[in-house]
């Protein structure tokens, strides 16, 4: 791995991340797969070591300084080289939180961000049956009653979901303003009227929790209306701007940690009486392997280093990059990880064919790359435009 220069802080919250992935997570990581278990003796772990605190401003008990984008990316990526589902329980509540640093208030934040900070996980609820990424077909409405909003409808696919206590949930409030009329709202678990679906039995990231919010005359009080009314969308699309490096990292971690894997193994697999690495072919393989996770971790790094440093300036397209670009190279790399391994890379013995489940739904989440590749092209565009 290149030096990316990092601080001596983000250092050392790489060195936690990596002992808390190989002594604590590793050798849980098949067990949490197998049964679907949320894994809260790590979010544990991590709260006690702090790392929940990487991307909350120091003002609100974080450590965050001036780059917590880059902090939480680095964190990710490491506990994802391990397990992308476990790892999940960490960048989720990143995602559930960029709302509240997004567009809350002093006060708001002041409830919030150090109870999260200290370890209290948090969720994003913005996906519905019929309303992904066209944010325009949401039918979750907030009416508005007294001093409170009534909220009626669900939010499916919500990572953290069940399991988190805070969750930033995004509703109508103005039908006929269509992405103008949607508003963000925190909503606490326990609240009258808000429960759970079931949890969603997944291909991958099986260790994270996936269910639907289901509001049923859901009453929030006015003061946990996050920004103003009608800014929701605006506040779901800077959180993507901040969140989807995160989920590139976590990719950047499954593809990192398989191509390890991959390497070990071939020094280690010996046929034809001679380790396999001995192959020209199969070392061509990991050199391209390898090639890819450097190129995205040089470009996740760049993006999220370019976020924190221009904290005003729209991301939108080089967040896209990262996440479409590092997310592709991971389902590649893991794909060939399994290659390596051989029939034995196909056995849930071994660890990479669980990396190349979680890997497919970083192509997914946050956006499709097909999605992605829009924003890039848009944005594009939009620059020549405005050059002329």
């Amino acid at each position: 791995m290149l030096n990316y220069f990092l601080t001596e802080e983000q250092q050392f919250m790489k060195d936690v991340a990596k002992e808390i992935a190989v002594k604590k997570i590793k050798p849980v990581s098949a067990h949490h797969d197998e049964t679907g278990e949320f894994p809260w003796e790590i979010v544990k772990a991590i709260a006690e070591a702090d790392l929940f605190r990487v991307f909350i401003p120091d003002e609100y008990g974080g450590m965050a300084g001036d780059s917590a984008i880059m902090n939480m990316c680095v964190v990710t990526e490491e506990l994802s080289k391990v397990d992308g589902g476990i790892s999940l329980a960490f960048a989720a509540t990143g995602l559930g939180t960029f709302p509240i640093l997004v567009s809350a208030s002093d006060e708001q934040k002041k409830k919030w961000l150090p109870r999260i900070a200290d370890g209290t996980i948090a969720a994003f609820g913005l996906t519905e049956a019929n309303a992904g990424s066209d944010v325009a077909g949401m039918q979750t409405r907030a009416v508005e009653d007294g001093d409170s909003f009534i909220i009626n409808g669900t939010k499916q696919w919500i990572t953290n979901g069940g399991e988190a206590d805070i969750y930033s949930v995004f509703a109508v409030t103005d039908p006929d303003r269509g992405p103008r009329g949607v508003s963000c709202f925190v909503v606490e678990k326990g609240t009258e009227g808000f429960s759970f679906g079931k949890k969603e039995d997944k291909m991958g990231i099986r260790a994270s929790a996936t269910r639907e919010l289901v509001f049923q005359d859901c009453r929030v009080p006015k003061e946990n209306m996050i920004g103003r009314r009608g800014t929701g969308f605006f506040t779901a699309m800077k959180t993507f701007d901040q969140s989807r490096p995160g989920v590139a990292a976590q990719a950047l971690g499954i593809a990192s940690g398989a191509l390890e894997l991959s390497v070990d193994y071939s020094r280690e697999r010996v046929q034809f009486g001679q380790p396999i690495s001995a192959n020209q072919g199969l070392r061509f393989m990991l050199a391209d392997m390898a090639m890819k996770v450097e190129s995205a971790r040089a470009l996740v790094y760049s993006v999220a280093r370019w976020i924190d440093s221009h904290p005003d300036e729209k991301t939108t397209a080089y967040s896209a990059m990262a996440k479409c670009w590092a997310s592709d190279i991971a389902m590649e790399v893991t794909t060939n990880a399994v290659q390596v391994f051989g029939g034995y890379g196909y056995m849930k013995e071994y660890p990479v064919e669980k990396m190349m489940r979680d890997a497919k739904i970083t192509q997914i989440y946050e956006g499709t790359n097909q999605i992605q590749r829009d924003e890039i092209g848009r944005g594009l565009v939009a620059e020549a435009a405005r050059k002329k």
